[in-house]
């Protein structure tokens, strides 16, 4: 069973960066969306060396065994709280859903000015950790891990970048934007570490060698 209730994690600032508002869609590398910050590539390597290594399994794999969004205050549900703290000017409705506002996403440099060309991402896929350890976890546990605003799991991308991304792991896909690789596999690494998931051969090998040059 997964131990991340029981663990204590040092606590993670949560970093809200500048968002540059755009009529159009533009590219912005010095912008960031605020992705809470993950741990050092030194802290991350630690981590990595202290997951299991195990082959991946997705036999009952369902994506509504992980329950989102959920409400997280009044009206808002947890895309529209993600939303809201990736964007920049972000106007509302009486129901929480962003009418106006500006996002920039890290993962292909572009912004966009219409909520509705936004994913939000789980940085760890739902059939990823349902492969690496989430498919022994309750369903609360597994609601928990959907909807987490706490550890960098949540993010506000393209949404075409992140249909493409799909359940891929390090291996086999990283943010073209390369300024942003180091920060995608620390907060990759962590959320691992975190919630006690494994990592296949590949993806440790791919992490390893990312996390060498960060």
């Amino acid at each position: 069973m997964p131990t991340f209730y029981a663990r204590r994690r040092l606590s993670i600032l949560a970093a809200l960066t500048g968002v540059i508002a755009s009529a159009a869609l533009v590219n912005s590398p010095s912008a960031s969306a605020a992705l809470p910050t993950p741990v050092s590539a030194a802290t991350a390597r630690g981590y990595l060396s202290q997951l299991t290594v195990a082959a991946e399994n997705r036999t009952g794999y369902d994506r509504d065994l992980f329950p989102h969004w959920i409400t997280v205050s009044g009206a808002c549900n947890t895309r529209e709280t993600v939303l809201k703290r990736d964007g920049t000017n972000v106007v509302t409705d009486s129901s929480c859903a962003a009418t106006s506002g500006s996002w920039y996403s890290p993962y292909d440099g572009a912004t966009w000015t219409a909520a509705s060309d936004l994913d939000i991402d789980h940085l760890v896929p739902l059939a990823e950790a349902w492969d690496s350890g989430a498919s022994k976890w309750t369903t609360a546990q597994r609601q928990a891990f959907a909807n987490d605003l706490t550890r960098p799991q949540l993010i506000a991308v393209t949404d075409d970048v992140n249909q493409a991304k799909g359940d891929q792991d390090p291996a086999t896909w990283v943010p073209s934007q390369s300024g942003y690789v180091c920060t995608y596999v620390r907060a990759w690494v962590q959320v691992k570490y975190y919630y006690d998931l494994s990592v296949d051969s590949a993806e440790k090998n791919a992490l390893t060698n990312r996390l060498a040059s960060c």
